[in-house]
């Protein structure tokens, strides 16, 4: 990647009865609510029926309307998200599979290489829990799979980002996933800067500022002392993703500077640039290396004007957005 930052936003559609969901604590989410869901979410949901899926092939030359414009839809610019099957229930193994079909409604098995991958799939809770970026394996048949463990109950969006090599543009579909089960939903109450992750700790400094871009710098430290050993991650020295809190709202941001060479070390500042399109407050996924370890920092900020900024208590080192199935990054 080089110095131009990267950012892509889709979203800002979630429905309100998602985000009433992610907030109900001690929930449990009986089958007939998640039928209720499913009939409720328009072109978000049914893409484990094969019939709404085929629907979501027809009219994808209109998709750029509405929510697909936004990165919320199934289908956009001559592309669907269909098939989309995972486990119902917490702690049942199996496998999250989906397929990106064409205006044909054939399977896309040619796509272009985007750090380092050919498709990212981002999964995260709807309160913005549970945060997963992981990177299935395509079959000849163009069926993506990946092994997975749902380690809590709630509604889930899936986003698939990849560049089909017949246009050779960047596409993001995404879709909705049930998860039966009990729950305790854990929305972002404050905000943020500071957080312990695996015995690093992961600060984020500068102010958002909505309509502009606004620089950020993320600085790892381990015992006191700075970092200075961060790896090259998918072609870069750290990843960040920022959501809008509510109605998940997606920004995808990549640092400045040239990507990378293969050996290269750095640290303990990342610099990322990110256009924040209206005030609120943003969850942020911060992804970096050491070791050959991926680590996953959650970090809450508001725009400027909002709260003002604090840190968890202390000696409460958590990893409230990392999935507790083990599911690694890879």
């Amino acid at each position: 990647m080089r110095a131009p930052l990267k950012l892509t936003l889709f979203g800002l559609g979630l429905a309100a009865a998602f985000a009433a969901a992610a907030v109900t604590a001690n929930a449990v989410v009986p089958q007939s609510v998640v039928d209720n869901w499913t009939g409720t979410a328009g072109d978000h949901a049914g893409m484990n029926d094969d019939k709404k899926g085929d629907e979501a092939m027809k009219g994808m030359d209109h998709a750029a309307d509405g929510a697909a414009a936004l990165g919320l839809g199934r289908a956009q610019n001559g592309f669907a998200l269909t098939d989309v099957l995972a486990p119902t229930g917490v702690g049942a193994a199996g496998e999250l599979r989906l397929t990106v079909r064409d205006a044909s409604g054939a399977a896309v098995t040619d796509f272009k290489f985007e750090h380092e991958k050919e498709l990212h799939l981002i999964v995260v809770r709807t309160d913005g829990q549970e945060f997963r970026h992981v990177h299935p394996e395509r079959g000849t048949d163009g069926v993506w799979s990946i092994p997975w463990v749902w380690g809590a109950a709630g509604t889930y969006r899936v986003f698939a980002d990849f560049v089909p090599s017949s246009t050779g543009e960047g596409v993001t579909l995404s879709s909705m996933v049930q998860v039966s089960g009990s729950f305790r939903a854990r929305p972002a109450t404050t905000p943020v800067t500071e957080v312990q992750v695996d015995g690093y700790t992961v600060r984020v400094t500068g102010e958002l500022v909505a309509g502009s871009a606004s620089p950020l710098t993320l600085s790892v430290d381990r015992d006191g002392k700075p970092v200075t050993t961060l790896q090259p991650y998918l072609g870069a020295f750290g990843h960040l993703v920022a959501l809008r809190d509510g109605d998940l709202a997606y920004l995808h941001v990549h640092p400045e500077g040239e990507t990378p060479t293969a050996g290269e070390l750095s640290g303990p500042e990342v610099r990322f640039r990110a256009t924040i399109p209206t005030a609120g407050r943003y969850l942020l996924y911060f992804d970096f290396q050491v070791d050959g370890r991926v680590h996953s920092a959650p970090l809450v900020l508001d725009t400027a004007g909002g709260a003002a900024s604090s840190k968890p208590p202390a000696g409460n080192e958590t990893k409230p957005n990392q999935g507790s199935d083990g599911n690694e990054h890879d």
